[in-house]
């Protein structure tokens, strides 16, 4: 308890490091907000022009297969905006947190600093592996990206082995 007390960047960092990284949570679900849009968007796009295809238009197959692949890129996206959204909760406890630990650290038993202290890292703890799943969900949501990039290029330029890329 007393590096709190004599040491007023403790406190300080204790406060800020949540709320930095709240802000970086934030950014990370906007972005991945945008993303979402994007494969709505494309979505809707593929969906129209398969229904202006004529049946035995081979095209047909490799659109299926796109719409597939976007349904897991949404999948994933939106698995990756709970974990941002959990960490941006979780952080902001956190900061909440640490702000009651320091107004209390000097007046309250030990038993709860230690309580309150868990329950701040517990909090914290949560954020940081919500920011962790929600990256390796957009990592993996950028991989089926890129190979659907391939795929289109494939396809208009008229490659065989379009639905292999």
């Amino acid at each position: 308890m007393a590096a709190f007390a004599d040491n007023p960047f403790a406190v300080l960092t204790a406060v800020v490091a949540p709320a930095v990284l709240t802000n970086a949570s934030s950014v990370l679900s906007l972005g991945t907000a945008n993303r979402m849009g994007r494969i709505v968007d494309r979505t809707r796009i593929l969906t129209a022009e398969l229904r202006q295809l004529d049946p035995h238009d081979q095209r047909g197959e490799s659109y299926v297969h796109q719409l597939a692949r976007l349904k897991q890129r949404a999948d994933l996206a939106l698995r990756a905006l709970r974990c941002f959204y959990t960490s941006i909760g979780s952080f902001a406890a956190a900061a909440l947190i640490s702000v009651f630990g320091s107004v209390l650290a000097a007046s309250a038993p030990r038993a709860a600093f230690g309580a309150i202290a868990a329950l701040g890292l517990a909090s914290g703890t949560v954020g940081v592996a919500g920011l962790v799943a929600g990256c390796t969900a957009m990592v993996h949501e950028t991989r089926l990206a890129v190979r659907s990039l391939a795929e289109e290029a494939a396809l208009a330029r008229g490659d065989d082995g379009a639905a292999e890329a």
